[in-house]
């Protein structure tokens, strides 16, 4: 009888017994591959309507009124349909400025971070420049002053029309006409790092300097680490040092702001930036101020995966220090601003207006330089 069984199963017929098993397998891993992929359509669209009522929350706070939607029934709090068309049909450009008004500071309001952005919606890319703080910029209104001074000074004329007032200035500085503003205050910075988990950065040198009246201590040690939003502050602000470290130039500070900004960028549309965004609209609500519309932002946000920039181009102004100013070489100036303005369709700059108006140098004094 035994050697009938074996035979019967070598002549290639299924057996029964071990094709219920499988059988009962397979209906499972179907079973729960329909169940995995229900729950991810019922989660995704629970998380976008959680998103779009913290989005609605926190941008009745940070954002300008949106003209075509004030005329409309109140919102609901139920996600926008996804939009037929693009959410960004033209290129756009924004100013992003880092203000400093944390307790200490004396509510000066210094800008110690200023960006101008491109982003090209036809292929995702965007292009960024910093701008030295220190940077010389000379105006008939204003006289010559840091390139710093002119959001604090704004803001303590009129805070509430701050935000067009510095576009139209920079607009009209750097010949590119500036769609939007973003304000962000390091204390928002921080928290927004540490909702993230922190950043890991290469910390180009040791940096160590304390100030008792507005409560800095920086002290962090060169090379790669993981960095909480405290730390990932002094990373960005570090300029000087009072206890032995060598000192920081504005270049190297743009160049670290640059790097956070991209993987602050990076990490928030992985899943575990994603799975802190309803935290991190929170922070958005109490630290940032733009003239973005609400309905525009709360669409950016809700689509944000879809509207990252797959490149990014980072340029940092190169100058050289002679005090109280930074000058910056003609050529870099013209090459790195004509790298953000070229994804609008501008024409070409006007570099006699520019160098009349900021301070720069030519190309071989800056080879000059120490």
């Amino acid at each position: 009888m035994q050697d009938k069984s074996l035979e019967s199963n070598a002549g290639g017929k299924p057996d029964s017994g071990q094709t219920k098993p499988k059988s009962r397998i397979w209906r499972k891993i179907v079973i729960s591959v329909a169940i995995a992929s229900t729950t991810f359509i019922v989660g995704s669209g629970a998380f976008a309507g959680y998103l779009y009522y913290k989005a609605n929350q926190a941008f009745d706070k940070i954002a300008a009124p949106d003209e075509e939607a004030a005329q409309q029934p109140v919102a609901t709090d139920e996600p926008p349909a996804q939009p037929a068309e693009p959410l960004v049909d033209k290129p756009i450009s924004f100013l992003l400025t880092g203000v400093d008004n944390r307790e200490g500071s004396g509510g000066t309001m210094n800008a110690d971070v200023l960006m101008l952005a491109s982003y090209d919606p036809a292929d995702k890319s965007a292009a960024l420049m910093s701008v030295p703080r220190d940077l010389k910029i000379a105006s008939d209104d204003h006289g010559t002053h840091k390139a710093n001074y002119f959001f604090p000074y704004y803001y303590n004329k009129d805070k509430d029309a701050v935000i067009p007032n510095v576009k139209a200035f920079y607009s009209d500085l750097l010949q590119t006409p500036i769609d939007y503003m973003v304000v962000v205050d390091f204390a928002g910075l921080r928290e927004i790092v540490d909702a993230l988990g922190g950043l890991d950065l290469n910390v180009d040198m040791d940096m160590r300097y304390i100030d008792n009246a507005d409560g800095t201590n920086i002290d962090l040690k060169q090379g790669q680490q993981k960095l909480g939003g405290k730390e990932v502050l002094d990373f960005v602000r570090y300029r000087k040092s009072n206890q032995g470290t060598e000192e920081s130039s504005d270049m190297a500070r743009n160049e670290r702001q640059q790097q956070v900004l991209t993987q602050m960028v990076d990490k928030m549309s992985s899943l575990s930036g994603i799975s802190q965004w309803g935290n991190i609209l929170d922070i958005v609500g109490e630290h940032i101020r733009t003239d973005i519309p609400k309905d525009t932002l709360i669409d950016w946000i809700i689509n944000y995966r879809s509207m990252k920039p797959q490149s990014l181009n980072l340029n940092a102004l190169e100058g050289v220090w002679d005090s109280p100013y930074i000058y910056v070489p003609e050529s870099d100036l013209s090459a790195k601003l004509s790298a953000v303005r070229a994804k609008l369709a501008l024409p070409a700059l006007d570099m006699d207006e520019l160098k009349d108006r900021i301070g720069t140098i030519e190309d071989d004094e800056s080879e000059e330089q120490p």
